[in-house]
């Protein structure tokens, strides 16, 4: 991003101080791309700043509102503590296939359109879930305690813009191919209360894109039409620590009310990597990508909660601590240091959701089936000074609808797979959830940007659908 004109002055005098001692032909590219990059470096790009909220099918069709329902074995990422109400050995896989469009138009009339890699976004974001109450595994005398471990892509996607566009100088391209594994633990105390902590430990792994972070643009003055590249990869560690609080519950035991409160620590990801002109590498870098604390809470009612169905609706609210992602300085290794300012602002995030259950109906013997829809209201984070177009940065209404299917006992699953088996490598359910979303943002005018390309008007759509399997054992 751009920097005010002292500190570029700085800069220019600390760099060229340097280059005087050794002024290799390389350096002065090095000094090339140093100053463009100094005007010009962005984020990388997700739903909410870089956050990426579906991260179950059976949440993402209510709007993400799940946090005090919590009782699958995506519990592991919502709230932690909700494992204790997950029985036996389940696990989860499944992936979102995101599409839409970023569209541009600059104060003069020049517009341009971006997407998120292609069509739909390749590698979909996904998620794996395995959960097991240690009572179920053999050990009754621990039965209170539940184990998990997850495997998640919350924070990160794709951008692409032409690389002729108004603002090629700026960015053509980012990537963040940032994973999220989750060792997790829940106790229940007792019916009421249980609690569940989880460590996050945030990654890159080959098989996702390029294995790193990565910025891509076109290069400007001396270095005009070069292709520029920064990328960098790096593990950090946060946590997550949660409770469900359960005051009411039916004849059955199950709940009515429940309340769940999660909080996630802030995480520092360190971000090794290169700076490339046209392929060829000219330095090291290193910047700290810091990941917001999250302050949750959500409150569910079961209106009605029988053997044959159930009826339940949600509201969750979330705090997302974006004030601390306040620049993501690069340090090079040649010395010197390209400010980034952020200024992010911390943001609500708020979720209703539903889901209406029928268990084993006369219509559909043998299955249990769920229908949900919920919708979520999403601030932005990202003030017009330091907007940069790699980043969705528009406050979002988001529509969601889903469905769910678990079939036991004597069913099959597609007509085919027996759903119940004595073995106890067969599993005794096989779930398929399935959600849509359309988030519909609010168009944004940026002016007064750090970079004068940028201002401009904003609008943005994205629709995707998640997918996800269930088997329990």
């Amino acid at each position: 991003m751009a920097l005010s004109q002292s500190l570029i002055s700085q800069y220019h005098n600390s760099v060229l101080s340097a280059l005087k001692e050794n002024g290799t032909t390389m350096n002065w590219i090095l000094y090339s791309v140093i100053l463009m990059m100094v005007f010009s470096f962005p984020s990388t790009t997700s739903a909410q700043a870089i956050r990426f909220q579906p991260q179950g099918a059976a949440a993402a069709g209510q709007g993400n509102a799940f946090v005090a329902q919590a009782d699958d074995a995506s519990a592991i990422h919502f709230n932690p503590a909700g494992l204790t109400q997950v029985d036996g050995v389940q696990s989860i896989v499944g992936a979102t296939l995101m599409g839409g469009s970023i569209k541009y138009k600059s104060p003069t009339g020049l517009d341009t359109r971006g997407d998120f890699g292609d069509s739909i976004t390749s590698p979909p974001p996904s998620h794996f879930y395995l959960s097991a109450n240690l009572g179920a595994l053999g050990a009754p005398t621990v039965s209170p305690v539940t184990l998990g471990l997850g495997l998640i892509s919350p924070f990160g996607s794709n951008t692409r813009y032409p690389i002729d566009g108004p603002f090629n100088t700026a960015i053509t391209s980012t990537a963040l191919p940032l994973i999220d594994i989750k060792p997790t633990v829940a106790y229940k105390i007792n019916d009421q209360l249980a609690i569940g902590v989880s460590a996050d430990i945030y990654t890159f792994a080959s098989f996702l894109g390029q294995g790193h972070g990565e910025m891509k643009q076109v290069g400007s003055g001396a270095l005009s039409g070069a292709s520029i590249e920064l990328n960098g990869k790096g593990t950090g560690a946060g946590a997550t620590v949660s409770l469900l609080y359960t005051p009411l519950r039916n004849d059955s035991g199950k709940p009515i009310a429940s309340i769940g409160l999660v909080y996630r620590t802030q995480a520092v990801v360190p971000l090794n990597g290169s700076l490339l002109v046209n392929g060829a590498k000219v330095d090291d870098g290193s910047a700290n990508l810091v990941l917001p604390q999250i302050y949750t809470g959500g409150i569910a009612i079961w209106p009605l909660r029988t053997n044959q169905q159930e009826w339940k609706v949600e509201i969750d609210v979330e705090y997302v601590g974006w004030k601390s992602h306040r620049d993501l300085d690069i340090h090079l290794s040649s010395g010197g240091v390209i400010p980034q300012p952020r200024q992010w602002e911390t943001v609500p995030v708020v979720a209703i959701g539903t889901e209406y259950k029928w268990f084993n109906p006369k219509w559909l013997p043998h299955w249990d089936v769920a229908v949900r829809s919920g919708y979520t209201r999403t601030e932005n984070p990202v003030p017009d000074r330091t907007f940069n177009p790699g980043t969705i940065s528009l406050s979002a209404n988001t529509l969601s609808i889903g469905a769910g299917f678990l079939c036991q006992g004597q069913g099959r699953f597609l007509g085919m797979v027996p759903c119940g088996g004595a073995s106890a490598f067969w599993p005794k359910a096989i779930g398929l959830d399935v959600a849509f979303q359309e988030w519909f943002y609010e168009p944004r005018t940026v002016s007064g940007n750090l970079i004068p390309a940028v201002d401009g008007a904003y609008n943005a759509y994205v629709h995707l659908g998640t997918v996800s399997a269930k088997f329990l054992f």
